[in-house]
């Protein structure tokens, strides 16, 4: 049986294949953290490249995976400490930008296109699904390092080209989150009890999809942002294509990051559902002022304004908003009474006839030009993907989970994670860790314990590579 957990000075030894738990000290200072060195960064920027869809996964990718892993970390660990953004600059003095765009549309599309397809072979029978997470995680990976860099206008006007790509992606995740509101919202992490790795696998899936579908609403806040230098072909498919004011609308009157527990109000933040205290439900959350925002850039600007076509489907819709404009609302973003003063005038407004104008304007090929290069390839790249990349051999895992170890290290982690750790088996806050592996968290010994059957194999594993070094 594996030890009791002990007070915090405390660091048992168990048995052979038992769970060990031990305690974290104090979080690192962010300013005394540096993952990379100026000179490292600017190597792995530069070299930043694409893969077709048949070479996801394979060790070259996983390479620039783990870059982009640190870069992402390090760009948090500067945001954070204030010392300047250096991972930002090298990505637009490189021109970056387009290529981080491409990779994120062609993940996006093997997990659309191949990852079912894979899930559905019978012979793919995984015992470890750490290679096939890496995949679907790297999407994560591009868009929370989107979200850190985008904050700043000159990374915007670095995407060139791919602006209308990043909006196309944003759009198709902003219309999949509000379809899902209407269906009970993300999966609940305890609901991931299930018998086979690839069911778990689907269902941290669809998880990690929520939160992709929150970042991307941030990104486009930031691009809504440079509306005033935006192309006349991005500021069309954002209100003419797309109607992003009316869809932002139909977000702020669904919240899909907010819900009713038990008579409780809970948001969605930091990878978790967290109780709101009934002297904060007040106060507006992060992802309603995004949305705000981006609805105030896109009904205010001069630019916008000249080219959004009010319908009488949009006035509708637009004149929703006035019920949530409260006073209390208003206090926290003060800017908003202009859009209340652009509501009063739209009310008294008749609509416009929907312009039939014969406009040229330039369209995203991201993922058109993917979807004709690999058009009925689909199960052949699952098949490929199965035999060369995710059927690795007990000392290629031992290597990957060395490397893995070495990427993610763990003063970092602490350092930019968004609250406390939250135990692995059972969500609550948590401040034991397992000192095997030192990667997953416990509230106490009874969770470890409990979730000791799932987490063992990992643990064994994560332990060999780390003893590798």
């Amino acid at each position: 049986m594996p030890e009791p957990v002990g007070n915090p000075t405390s660091a048992p030894v168990a048995a052979p294949g038992q769970p060990n738990p031990a305690f974290s000290g104090p979080s690192p200072d962010m300013g005394d953290l540096e993952l990379l060195l100026p000179g490292e960064a600017d190597v792995l920027v530069r070299g930043l490249r694409s893969f077709p869809l048949l070479d996801i996964g394979s060790e070259g990718w996983n390479q620039q995976h783990e870059n982009l892993e640190k870069l992402n970390m390090q760009a948090i660990l500067d945001a954070t400490a204030s010392q300047g953004e250096p991972i930002q600059e090298l990505l637009v003095t490189h021109g970056k930008i387009p290529t981080l765009v491409g990779e994120l549309i062609a993940v996006e599309m093997w997990k659309q296109k191949v990852f079912p397809v894979l899930c559905k072979l019978e012979d793919f029978k995984p015992q470890n699904t750490f290679p096939i997470y890496m995949v679907v995680h790297h999407e994560a990976s591009i868009i929370n390092l989107l979200e850190t860099v985008f904050f700043h206008k000159e990374v915007c006007e670095s995407a060139e080209d791919t602006v209308l790509d990043l909006v196309d992606y944003c759009h198709r995740k902003l219309t999949l989150l509000v379809a899902r509101s209407g269906h009970g919202g993300p999966p609940e992490e305890e609901e991931f009890q299930y018998n086979t790795p690839m069911k778990e696998l689907q269902k941290q899936a669809e998880l990690m999809e929520f939160e992709i579908a929150l970042k991307a609403l941030s990104v486009l806040r930031y691009i809504t942002d440079c509306v005033d230098s935006l192309s006349l072909s991005t500021l069309s498919r954002m209100l003419s294509t797309h109607n992003l004011p009316c869809l932002l609308v139909e977000l702020l009157e669904h919240s899909p990051w907010s819900r009713k527990d038990g008579g409780k109000l809970q948001q969605f933040e930091g990878g978790h559902w967290q109780t709101v205290a009934p002297s904060e439900q007040q106060k507006m959350s992060k992802l309603d002022g995004q949305v705000w925002i981006a609805l105030y850039n896109l009904l205010l600007s001069p630019e916008a304004r000249a080219r959004y076509c009010l319908t009488s489907f949009a006035k509708g819709q637009l004149l929703k908003l006035r019920a949530f404009l409260t006073d209390i609302l208003l206090d926290q973003l003060p800017n908003l009474v202009d859009l209340q003063g652009f509501l009063a005038q739209l009310a008294l407004a008749e609509p416009q006839p929907p312009k039939k104008d014969l406009v040229f304007e330039q369209i995203p090929e991201i993922w058109e030009r993917l979807e004709r290069e690999n058009k009925g390839k689909w199960k052949a790249i699952a098949k490929h993907q199965l035999r060369h990349v995710f059927s690795p051999s007990e000392q290629d895992l031992r290597l990957q989970a060395r490397r893995w170890a070495e990427t993610y290290r763990l003063d970092v982690l602490e350092a930019v994670a968004p609250e406390r750790p939250r135990c692995a088996y059972c969500g609550a806050e948590a401040s034991k860790r397992c000192s095997r592996c030192q990667n997953e968290w416990y509230c106490c010994r009874e969770c470890q314990v409990k979730h000791w059957e799932k987490h063992g194999k990992v643990c064994v594993l994560a332990a060999q590579g780390d003893r590798a070094k």
